[in-house]
């Protein structure tokens, strides 16, 4: 078994006192090969000293008093992605945005609007046509690449988590939606500053959880990364 520490620095929030899921999934995900599913079971603490364990097909990360926070482990994925919209098209459904009226989370890492260009990563989906399918323009920011020079693909995985949430709105008044597991695929590499279109779509919608999918296409409209997500209903008030 390998162990690391880490720590989920405040820049990579979704909620105000928490990680976003799906930064914090591609964190835990990082050492295993092909498809992993990550399943959360708390809320990933800020600007805390956290043990990342992995094998070669599981991973967990626990906190200082052995509390797990998520587990990963080897998965597939049979899932077909929607053709994307083009860039300009993203940039025009991304002004629909529902967001920008109100946001339960307006400083998510990921999607929120209040979030600096290059700080957060501003992936602001709107509706695309009339299926469900919900769509945003990316522009992965210098910061986000590795020694290598392409994106990180904890980013990835955080591109792919909120914007699947999307599709699944507008929620009755007064709910919230978290992350509950993430089961991804990481299908190439994306350059800093590549014109990227993200896009996500509803799958099902069963009591509190909703499942959802979502994909990260590059500049030439090849497909980088897509995912399925389950999503939870939550009182708002519990998150703020």
């Amino acid at each position: 078994m390998h162990v690391d520490s880490l720590s989920i620095a405040h820049r990579f929030r979704g909620p105000p006192r928490s990680g976003n899921g799906g930064y914090v999934c591609g964190r835990i995900a990082d050492r295993l090969p092909g498809t992993v599913s990550v399943r959360l079971k708390a809320p990933p603490p800020l600007d805390t000293p956290l043990r990342l364990e992995s094998a070669d097909d599981a991973a967990r990360l626990l906190d200082a008093d052995d509390a797990v926070i998520g587990e990963a482990r080897s998965a597939t994925l049979d899932l077909r992605p929607p053709a994307p919209p083009t860039y300009d098209e993203a940039v025009a459904a991304s002004s629909g945005f529902l967001g920008f009226r109100e946001h339960p989370f307006p400083r998510c890492f990921v999607c929120g609007p209040d979030r600096e260009t290059g700080d957060g990563l501003r992936i602001l989906p709107g509706a695309v046509g009339g299926d469900g399918v919900v769509a945003a323009p990316w522009l992965p920011d210098a910061s986000l690449a590795g020694a290598d020079g392409t994106v990180q693909r904890e980013f990835l995985w955080a591109a792919l988590d909120c914007t699947s949430g999307f599709s699944q709105l507008p929620l009755p008044e007064g709910l919230s939606m978290v992350l509950g597991e993430l089961c991804a695929t990481i299908d190439g590499t994306l350059e800093p500053g590549e014109r990227c279109v993200v896009i996500g779509w509803p799958l099902a919608h069963e009591g509190r959880k909703r499942t959802a999918g979502s994909a990260v296409y590059g500049g030439d409209g090849r497909l980088v990364a897509h995912a399925r997500a389950v999503w939870i209903e939550v009182p708002l008030a519990d998150w703020r």
